[in-house]
């Protein structure tokens, strides 16, 4: 029962708000998510004529009352898709969101895998070895001689 009047507070309270940020839009929110049709800019840079027949016509419907859906659904319906500064999130047009995800997520396990490979493909490290090594490769007594008196140029 306890359940049932949360849930009943939450639509309450819930419902209305989530009506009320799309009932009111403003033009200069829907001008950034609308593109010009002729010059291909965001419409909020845009002074073409026809950027300025788009925003005499948001106006309009702002003043009638549409929500910035329908206000965007007519524009797509009028211009096209091409009208819209972003894909939609639903149908072909999702790709466009998802596809950089999953580049982006395939580039990171690739990058993995390869940097693991790496890692594997790396020779141990000599395992023990005689104190006087010291985990030290050994040289060639002439290699070695050579070193020594390099070294002592420098000393």
């Amino acid at each position: 029962m306890r359940t049932l009047a949360v849930l009943a507070a939450a639509l309450v309270v819930g419902v209305p708000a989530a009506l009320a940020s799309e009932s009111h839009p403003r033009l200069a929110d829907l001008e950034g998510q609308l593109m010009c049709p002729t010059c291909k800019t965001p419409l909020d840079q845009s002074d073409a004529p026809a950027a300025n027949r788009i925003r005499h016509f948001v106006v309009e419907r702002i003043n009638a009352g549409d929500t910035e859906s329908e206000i965007l659904d007519k524009l797509v319906v009028q211009f096209g898709p091409q009208v819209l500064a972003a894909p939609r999130k639903r149908g072909f047009d999702l790709l466009a969101w998802l596809l950089p995800l999953a580049g982006l997520v395939g580039g990171a396990l690739v990058i993995g895998v390869l940097a693991w490979r790496w890692s594997r493909a790396r020779e141990p490290a000599p395992a023990g070895g005689a104190p006087e090594q010291n985990g030290r490769v050994t040289l060639e007594p002439e290699l070695e001689r050579r070193v020594d008196e390099e070294l002592a140029r420098f000393e």
